[in-house]
């Protein structure tokens, strides 16, 4: 209560003149400096809002004083934060008198502004992990010497060196290049390796930004050429330059997905970029930035073919990480379903198995994901074997008739179908084709029949599947979002979209192609050796049931 009391004291006093209002200000940062993370309330956000309306009226010299004296109290993150981001006068008093902790350090840098991180180097009591997040961020651990100073020798070299003085002049600054680069080529001399960037283009980096998109993060390697840069420019003032929809997005707030970013600068960096990001939001709901991920933009066969299978691996961690409270969800469900406990009132069994059904529902979801990303970063290979194409589709549209008759939909199916045997082991051959059958099935509308064909064609079985209207209208069925309706037949967690993509990367790990054509699905497999004989192309049939 004793802050919530001298809060309340000094915000009953209005700033009638400037000595009052420099008064107040200087007490308004001794007071939000030591305020606990946890304070809330209303005079906690009104000291915040009137400390922002003193800081527009207060010059910055006489600010920047006040964070100067003695004896000044800044031991909050946030309200250093707030300091960092104004004028760079203000910020540098503010960042030398705060006084936090290195996980304060760590979680605060990331959100300043460039320049104010260049300022932290003048200080010596950050600690080695903050160190090594400025390096990441580009920000060099040397920089120049003072003015007048002669290059020291390496071994006497421990005192942390000054920044330029903004108001230096142009002669005093060139002799500071100048023993910057006698320094450094005595450092090379004793051992220390030279400065090294890294050309090879990169193809992904996750970054962050502020609420004016400046960069104020990036992955290590694109961190030098990527940090400061403004993202949302379209003026040709920046580095980047965004299309209409990423500006469109930072004023409302809201997420950003496959926009355009063109980038200049060093060959890792340059060029044409997507972006995926987020918007983020302080615990006052205040909006802070963006983050979110830069991938480039050109077509696969453009992209040089590096290992993927770190992205898979952090994919694999993050899935590992949501299975298990879902697992234990669905367990302490069934638990409670299954009234192992005790008897259960049949309202909680109830609620139980819905549940433990959603929680199935989500692991089987979290499967798929998985099981994408390692066909598509090569990570996985489907088990060989032999099967007979017609055969699994013959016993899924089995499988899918009790639930498409209900509706009078369905596959239409016709003649017998000819042996196609190919080169896949019948689980997997049954996992491609019900995912394949079951979302189209689940997209049809009642009394909407589905011709199906099969074929052998050359060296290649041939599976074809006439789209329901839901998905033929569709321009891309891949990215589809079709809803499922009242049908108890499910195309997956994530829609059908993603499953026919599912399906299409398991037909490319079998050697095959899933591909539309018009108003057709079209599945290629490749025949097993043994029922290849002599090319044939047989006209398309259909399945009898």
């Amino acid at each position: 209560m004793q802050f919530d009391d001298r809060l309340a004291t000094v915000l009953r006093v209005r700033a009638g003149s400037d000595a009052i209002a420099r008064t107040q200000f200087r007490q308004l940062i001794d007071l939000l400096g030591t305020l606990p993370v946890s304070a809330r309330g209303a005079e906690v956000d009104a000291a915040w809002v009137r400390l922002a309306e003193l800081s527009k009226v207060i010059p910055s010299e006489d600010r920047a004083a006040v964070l100067s004296e003695s004896g000044l109290r800044l031991r909050s993150a946030r309200l250093v934060a707030e300091l960092a981001r104004t004028d760079l006068r203000v910020a540098e008093a503010a960042l030398a008198a705060a006084q936090l902790g290195e996980d304060e350090w760590l979680d605060l840098v990331p959100a300043l502004p460039p320049q104010a991180r260049l300022l932290l180097r003048r200080r010596a009591d950050l600690g080695e992990r903050v160190d090594t997040m400025l390096e990441r961020l580009g920000i060099a651990r040397q920089s120049l010497p003072p003015a007048g100073s002669a290059a020291r020798h390496p071994a006497n070299d421990t005192h942390g060196e000054r920044l330029p003085e903004p108001r230096e002049g142009i002669g005093a600054i060139v002799q500071r290049i100048e023993a910057y680069r006698k320094r450094r080529a005595e450092l090379v001399e004793h051992g220390a390796p030279a400065p090294v960037r890294s050309e090879a283009p990169l193809l992904s980096t996750a970054f962050a930004c502020d609420e004016r998109g400046f960069v104020t993060w990036a992955e290590p390697a694109a961190a030098p050429g990527l940090t400061g840069i403004h993202l949302i420019s379209r003026d040709g003032t920046s580095a980047a330059a965004c299309a209409p929809g990423v500006a469109d997005a930072f004023r409302r707030r809201v997420p950003i997905r496959g926009e355009a970013v063109t980038v200049s600068g060093a060959p890792a960096i340059s060029g044409e970029w997507q972006m995926d990001a987020y918007p983020r939001f302080d615990a006052y709901g205040r909006f802070t930035g963006y983050e979110g991920r830069l991938r480039r933009a050109c077509p696969p066969d453009l992209v040089p073919a590096v290992p993927q299978h770190g992205e898979a691996d952090r994919l694999r961690q993050l899935l590992h990480e949501l299975r298990t409270p879902v697992n234990a969800i669905q367990g302490f469900a069934e638990v409670i379903q299954q009234q192992l406990f005790g008897p259960t009132p049949h309202e909680y069994r109830a609620h139980a198995a819905a549940i433990a059904g959603d929680a199935a529902r989500m692991l089987a979801g979290f499967d798929d994901l998985e099981r994408l990303a390692k066909l598509t970063t090569g990570a996985m290979q489907l088990e060989p074997g032999e099967c007979d194409l017609g055969e699994v589709a013959l016993v899924i549209a089995q499988h899918l008739e009790p639930h498409t008759a209900t509706r009078d939909c369905g596959f239409a199916l016709g003649e017998e179908a000819p042996a196609l045997p190919v080169d896949l082991a019948r689980e997997e051959a049954e996992r491609l084709t019900w995912r394949m059958m079951a979302t189209l099935a689940a997209a049809a509308a009642p009394g909407e029949r589905l011709a199906l064909g099969l074929q052998k064609h050359g060296q290649s079985a041939i599976l074809t599947i006439a789209l329901p209207k839901s998905l033929a209208d569709q321009t891309d069925v891949f990215h589809a979002a079709a809803s499922q309706g009242s049908t108890p037949i499910s195309a997956g967690m994530f829609g059908s979209g993603f499953a026919l993509r599912l399906a299409a990367s398991e037909a490319r790990a079998a050697g095959g192609r899933l591909e539309r054509l018009g108003n057709l699905l079209r599945l290629e497999l490749p025949l097993a050796l043994d029922g290849i004989g002599e090319p044939d192309n047989t006209e398309s049939k259909g399945i009898a049931v």
